[in-house]
């Protein structure tokens, strides 16, 4: 018999249908149905713990980046005025040439002297003139206006520079305009 007023059954009495135990759940497939929500639990914990794994390291990575790009364009700002700066060194330099050339050492040496000052200042934030004389040529860093037929060096050698190139680091500001040898004209 069964008390109505308790929940434990009886010995000897058929179990009600509405009890759990009596669909089959008592045997084992309670703990199956148990495991699942723990299983699915777990699997959701570490899905959510690789997201988060993942999400920390493309936040490093984007930091990593982000201060290679600060620190490059900290070293690279300076080109811009530089490049800006070039044109004028160049006029200086021709100006000390027709001084030289007229007589004028005195003034020439003075300009001379302002001169190193801006290569000087130039140099100690990275810009550098291009090496081309005698160089092979190399459109990285040339730019070939014209080809000068000699027998004096060798195919594709920079005979004459018309106007030097500069680099900040490792870009070129500006390319060296040069003249290239080529063969002489088989006569």
């Amino acid at each position: 018999m069964t008390d109505p007023h308790s929940d434990r059954e009886q010995p000897g009495q058929p179990l009600a249908s509405d009890d759990p135990r009596a669909n089959g759940a008592g045997t084992g497939e309670a703990d199956a149905d148990a495991i699942d929500p723990i299983v699915r639990l777990t699997q959701e914990r570490d899905d959510y713990r690789d997201q988060a794994l993942r999400a920390r390291a493309e936040f490093a990575n984007y930091q990593k980046r982000s201060k290679q790009q600060a620190d490059a364009d900290r070293v690279y700002a300076v080109g811009s005025l530089a490049k800006d700066i070039l044109d004028p060194l160049d006029n200086l330099l021709r100006a000390i040439e027709h001084l030289r050339a007229s007589g004028a050492e005195g003034i020439s040496s003075g300009l001379e002297m302002v001169q190193r000052q801006l290569l000087e200042v130039l140099a100690k934030h990275g810009v550098e003139p291009i090496e081309a004389m005698g160089q092979p040529f190399d459109p990285n860093l040339h730019e070939a206006l014209i080809q000068q037929p000699t027998a004096d060096h060798p195919e594709g050698t920079v005979v004459n520079e018309l106007s030097k190139g500069y680099r900040i680091r490792d870009r070129v500001l500006r390319p060296s305009k040069v003249a290239v040898s080529s063969r002489p004209a088989q006569g």
